[in-house]
């Protein structure tokens, strides 16, 4: 076990980025088509072909998944994985009549607003696309500032992309790879603690604990200014067989997560949206086993919120919030030699 989203048997996940535009592309590829639904309980989704991951369309399984920066223009990185996917489909046996057409699906995130040069004529974000479908592997994914997650932003410090996974009790395979571009916050006041503590493992995240003024924080509001948009975005998956309807409660699940590891979340200026996948490689669970699915989507979805952003790289952009490393590395090994 990596800890990360590649944990998971027939997940590959690639990443293409570009620093002086301060954005990218991350790719999660299914080495089968895979069972896929979504939730979006932000209130301004970025999104491409979403809508046949409802239970009720009847197209159920998917060859990839898109998430990048850019906002719309983000968009056309699924099409640059297409591309890729239509010259891999091009190698294999024919299927007599039958046209192969590679089903991707997309969530894009809004990091126009971070600096960077944005003055392109024409989208880079196909080319991204390319590039981060032929990185794919299934090696651990990188934290903090690659990918989707390397223009990210919180409202207090940068964002960036988390990976995280855990087993079940009962043998199954849950992991979460997150994009973390909130318009609210996933640590608490303008201190360094977590909101994701609770969940926390082996000091993952520094293992600061829970803030000791949460309840007096939580009742300021504290979001990026309004003409700037966020969203969280990602995938859970789980390696259990399930059926559309128990993906898609899978994906809302991941949000419970997203509720518990950014605060405030899915705010009208928000995409929030997470993709619920079942590779299938283990059997169907029972209701109780699938209830741990479900509970362990949570978890993972809020460890890889904290560990995005906590691993977010300090790279000293102008026009840009600080990186966690950046405020609080310092304070934090200070203290913690004290402590020592």
């Amino acid at each position: 076990m990596s800890g990360s989203l590649t944990d998971i048997t027939g997940i590959t996940v690639g990443h293409a980025q570009d620093l002086a535009r301060r954005t990218g592309v991350s790719v999660i590829r299914f080495s089968k088509p895979a069972v896929a639904s979504i939730s979006v309980l932000g209130g301004a989704p970025a999104v491409r072909d979403t809508a046949l991951l409802e239970p009720e369309m009847m197209v159920e399984r998917i060859h990839a998944i898109v998430l990048s920066g850019g906002s719309v223009y983000g968009l056309d990185a699924a099409s640059g994985v297409q591309t890729v996917l239509r010259k891999e489909f091009e190698s294999l046996p024919s299927l007599d009549s039958k046209i192969r057409v590679p089903i991707v699906v997309q969530a894009s995130l809004f990091d126009l607003a971070n600096g960077g040069d944005k003055t392109w004529q024409t989208s880079p974000y196909a080319q991204l696309g390319e590039e981060a479908a032929y990185a794919a592997s299934g090696q651990a994914v990188p934290q903090g500032t690659i990918g989707v997650g390397t223009g990210a932003t919180t409202s207090t410090l940068r964002g960036g992309a988390g990976s995280t996974s855990m087993v079940t009790s009962h043998g199954y395979t849950v992991s979460a790879f997150i994009a973390v571009n909130a318009i609210g916050s996933a640590t608490v006041g303008k201190g360094p603690y977590f909101w994701s503590a609770p969940f926390e493992q082996a000091r993952e995240f520094g293992g600061l604990g829970a803030a000791p003024t949460s309840a007096e924080d939580a009742l300021r509001l504290s979001i990026k200014p309004d003409y700037v948009a966020g969203t969280t975005i990602g995938v859970v998956a789980t390696n259990a067989t399930l059926t559309p309807i128990q993906a898609k409660r899978l994906a809302i699940l991941g949000q419970d997560g997203v509720a518990r590891g950014v605060f405030p979340a899915h705010l009208p200026q928000d995409g929030d949206t997470i993709f619920g996948v079942s590779t299938e490689e283990k059997p169907a669970p029972e209701l109780n086993a699938f209830c741990e699915i479900l509970q362990a989507a949570t978890i993972v979805t809020a460890r890889a919120i904290a560990l995005g952003v906590y691993h977010a790289a300090a790279l000293g952009w102008d026009r840009c919030v600080p990186s966690w490393q950046e405020q609080f590395a310092g304070e934090y090994q200070a203290n913690a030699k004290e402590r020592a």
